[in-house]
């Protein structure tokens, strides 16, 4: 929290209540939630009629008061509404699981409860969020993510994690054990257990716990990959019955059936039992006869065979040469001593240790060999063997050479015999003993399994041994190191498990190592224990939390100097203010070498205790806080009268030393100095030309131009004489005295001088008016010349007679030259055609055809012809009309 935004909201809280005077108080409401508690709310706003400002201040003040000591004296906690809600889903789903764990342990008390904690363990994580962890990816996984369990030890993997894992792992040893890389089926093992899968057996799609439902929905009225439906999975070790939970993590629970079943050593009649602890015992001492032959079973009632006695008993031993103590469990022992019988020759004595039965014949007697078994001879056991004097010829140690020597007795010599020996790995030779091993000095530069390290074996013959050195990479915790042999691949999982503490230490959990970093500490319903930083003994009771304690919510209550008012605000020794001297950093990969905001102590904040003051005016007395107290400007205008008599004093509210009369204005009111501000004569644009005035204003004597009635001139009147002139007063003022330059209807302009309103539309002006031949022409006035309408005479006429006959007569002149014109031209191009005829060609008449223009010729030409005699005459027509025209115009 920075100071400036702190001390902010700590006046723009409280200014609704002790800054503003009571006329400004309209329409603030007022704020009582719980975090307001450090300054009284703002009174509420509204119309109260009849009712003094005072009054309803007071009224508020205690109401607000009384709010405010009521919230600081509830107990509050740092905890939040969201770490109460998941404590108390905690408690539900801790209540759940119990309720549903207790039939398992109701009626006998002597169930596997290491199994039965096992399944009540991986449902609370599975229900929990956050709680599964991935070995493989250390990350967690979600409800929504396609996992995998292992068969043997009930852990949860991401389905995509595990099937890399397993192809990795049959890559790694087929590549070395393999030498037809790929063709041998090799398992693969669980991250944790070592479990180990046939490749086949390689998940490849995602099931539900039990295996029934491939695929499963998220649903979240049900636990996390379930299918929902009942387990159905045979019980370990198998009982016969199937387990009835719905489809669940983990193993299965203890059998919850009941048998009736007798005890361990069947004494006792049968009773009723759950399957999971049918096996029970009835406390008799269970009697039976031990292999000794001699005691009776002291053990209480119990299952599978009788221990071995524990008595001691003075016992022979097999030859029967020595008596010793022994347990009666094992009445056969056998003594150190040579039985030493004579033998059936009556020459040598056993030479056997301690054994039963009978001694047996002499060794010696009967048909004997030789030393190299090619002379067999019979002679008394007393009597040894000679040798035969020819060679030894046994196969020596080098299994290649036979012995050279004479028949001997004993052992053969060493092979001396010399031969080209190749060393180890194959690279040289050399001349030998045959007994003689050849190494050569040369070492192996041939990787080993690992991949990271050479052999460096010297003569290597090519079977490097698997490599000795500690792997020592880092696991993927990045705690520990791996303890393993070099390998290929990647290292397995952290088998370890680290504990995360509270802050307190009194609340433990324990996390895959690895995921400490980016675990939460557990929450931890112990008080917080940590001293208060501030000026108060101790701070309001939270429970136990990571990081600093939440800021003290508690009242300063220090006293303010200049003051007799106690700080009310909440405590503000350990606010958080932004640094001022951080140094700029370089770019975004340097890191900040301070922090962005420090703690500080800050001041109290200024007194805002309302105090009644009336302001500088005695306009009003309005509440004041105790830090400004004094006189005080209520903001409005002065309003006194000033001397002039038509304004007020328009300064703020200001001390004024003349305090007998309030509403004249003092030394220190300001002058008046505005213009007359009295009202104009009806029409007079122009004010007064005298300052501010008593009595009545002089005539305006200022000229007032105006345009005349056409709009053409400007004309210059005093504003008296037109202020106030009558109507027709007015129009001859407002007159040029020119012709009015306006255009009538009838096209021609206006005769009278300029006027007002619209010109009279009797124009006088003549006119002449002309017959429809325009032979006869008369003189009319304009008004008059819209109803006159002259007529053709009988000369008209006859003109007209004539002038049609010379045309029509011009036409048909023009038409008949014009087809004279065309049968020459026709007639000169058919001798043409004719005197270009070949000589050679047969005298045979050949009739031919006729063409398009023979043949229409006379259909087009007769058209044309008429629209040439058409335009002629009305050529004639024309010219006929002009000439009587020109005859009258004359």
């Amino acid at each position: 929290m920075r100071a400036d935004s702190w001390a902010a909201r700590q006046s723009d809280s409280c200014r609704g209540l002790v800054m503003d005077p009571a006329w400004r108080q309209r329409g603030r409401g007022r704020g009582q939630g719980r975090g307001q508690v450090t300054c009284p709310p703002g009174p509420v706003r509204s119309e109260v009629r009849g009712v003094s400002s005072e009054s309803r201040f007071e009224e508020i003040r205690k109401c607000d008061q009384a709010a405010a000591q009521r919230l600081a004296t509830e107990p509050c906690s740092s905890s939040s509404d969201d770490e109460d809600d998941e404590d108390d889903d905690d408690g539900k789903r801790g209540r759940i699981l119990q309720s549903a764990m207790s039939p398992y342990t109701s009626h006998t008390g002597d169930t596997d409860v290491r199994l039965l904690e096992q399944t009540r363990h991986y449902l609370h994580d599975v229900c929990q969020s956050g709680g599964v962890t991935c070995l493989i990816c250390i990350a967690s996984v979600r409800r929504t993510q396609p996992v995998w369990s292992c068969v043997g030890c009930y852990c949860i993997f991401h389905i995509t994690c595990i099937q890399k894992w397993a192809k990795d792992s049959i890559f790694l040893v087929s590549s070395v054990t393999d030498e037809d890389f790929g063709k041998k089926d090799h398992p693969w093992p669980c991250p944790k257990c070592r479990y180990e899968y046939s490749p086949h057996q390689t998940p490849t799609r995602y099931h539900c716990y039990c295996g029934k439902e491939a695929e499963p929905a998220p649903d979240p009225w049900l636990l996390p990959h379930s299918c929902g439906q009942v387990c159905g999975r045979e019980f370990k070790p198998s009982c016969g019955h199937r387990c009835l939970l719905l489809c669940h993590p983990g193993p299965c629970p203890p059998c919850p059936q009941m048998v009736s079943v007798s005890c361990l050593c069947g004494k006792a009649s049968r009773v009723p039992r759950r399957c999971s602890a049918k096996a029970w015992s009835c406390t008799q001492i269970c009697r039976r006869t031990l292999p000794c032959r001699t005691h009776t079973c002291a053990n209480t009632c119990h299952a599978g065979v009788c221990d071995p006695c524990p008595r001691v008993s003075v016992q022979e031993c097999v030859c029967g040469l020595r008596r010793a103590e022994r347990p009666c469990a094992t009445p056969e022992w056998n003594c150190d001593q040579v039985c030493g019988r004579l033998l059936s020759c009556g020459n040598h004595t056993c030479e056997r240790v301690c054994h039963s039965g009978v001694c047996g014949g002499c060794p010696r007697a009967g048909n004997r060999s030789c030393s190299c078994g090619k002379t067999k001879s019979v002679l008394p056991c007393t009597v040894d063997v000679p040798t035969c004097g020819d060679t030894c010829g046994k196969k020596l140690d080098c299994g290649l050479h036979t012995c050279s020597m004479r028949c001997h007795r004993g052992a053969c010599e060493t092979c001396r015999q010399e031969v080209e020996k190749t060393c180890r790995c194959g690279r040289y030779t050399k001349l030998l003993p045959c007994h003689k091993e050849y190494l050569c000095e040369s070492k192996c530069n041939k990787t080993r399994t690992c991949s990271r390290h050479q052999c460096k074996r010297k003569c290597c013959p090519g079977n490097c041994p698997a490599c000795d050195i500690s792997c020592g990479r880092m696991l993927g915790c990045r705690n520990h190191r791996c303890p393993s042999v070099c390998h290929q691949g990647s290292c397995y999982p952290c088998p370890e498990m680290v504990e995360v503490r509270c802050d307190c230490g009194s609340t433990v959990i324990s996390v895959p190592c690895g995921r400490e970093r980016s675990t939460k500490p557990p929450r931890c319903k112990e008080l917080c224990r940590k001293p208060a930083l501030c000026h108060h003994g101790s701070l309001q009771e939270h429970r136990c939390h990571a990081g600093p304690c939440p800021p003290c919510a508690l009242p300063c209550r220090r006293p303010r100097p200049g003051c007799a008012h106690l700080c009310p605000a909440p405590c503000h020794d350990q606010v958080l203010v932004k640094a001022a001297d951080r140094a700029l950093l370089a770019g975004p990969w340097e890191k900040p070498s301070t922090p962005a905001f420090v703690q500080k102590a800050l001041p109290c904040p200024p007194c805002l205790v309302p105090i009644p003051t009336a302001c500088l005016g005695k306009h009003e007395v309005s509440p004041v806080p105790c830090h400004a107290r004094g006189p005080f400007s209520c903001g409005r205008p002065c309003g006194r009268s000033l001397a002039c008599g038509n304004h007020t004093c328009s300064l703020e509210c200001h001390h004024v030393t003349s305090e007998s009369d309030n509403a004249k204005a003092g030394p220190e009111c300001v002058q008046c100095e505005e213009g007359c501000s009295k009202p104009r004569p009806s029409g007079c644009p122009h004010p007064c030309a005298l300052p501010c005035h008593h009595g009545n204003c002089p005539p305006c004597v200022l000229m007032v131009r105006q345009r005349c009635h056409c709009r053409i001139s400007n004309l210059y009147i005093e504003c008296v004489k037109f202020t106030t002139a009558d109507k027709q007063s007015k129009q001859l003022l407002t007159s040029c005295l020119n012709q009015c330059p306006k255009q009538l209807l009838c096209g021609h302009r206006c005769k009278l001088q300029c006027h007002a309103g619209e010109c009279d539309q009797s124009c006088s002006q003549r006119v002449k008016i002309k017959c429809p031949c325009k032979r006869i022409k008369k003189d009319f006035p304009c008004s008059r010349a819209k109803n006159e309408l002259l007529t053709c005479d009988e000369t008209c006429g006859e003109l007209q007679k004539k002038h049609a006959e010379a045309c029509a007569a011009e036409e048909r002149a023009a038409l008949e030259g014009e087809m004279r014109k065309q049968q020459a031209e026709l007639e000169a191009f058919e001798k043409r055609q004719k005197g270009r005829r070949k000589k050679s060609r047969k005298v045979s008449e050949v009739e031919t055809e006729e063409g398009v223009w023979h043949r229409y010729k006379l259909r087009l030409l007769m058209p044309i012809c008429g629209l040439l005699l058409a335009v002629a005459a009305f050529y004639l027509l024309q010219l006929t009309n002009e000439a009587p025209d020109g005859e009258n115009g004359q």
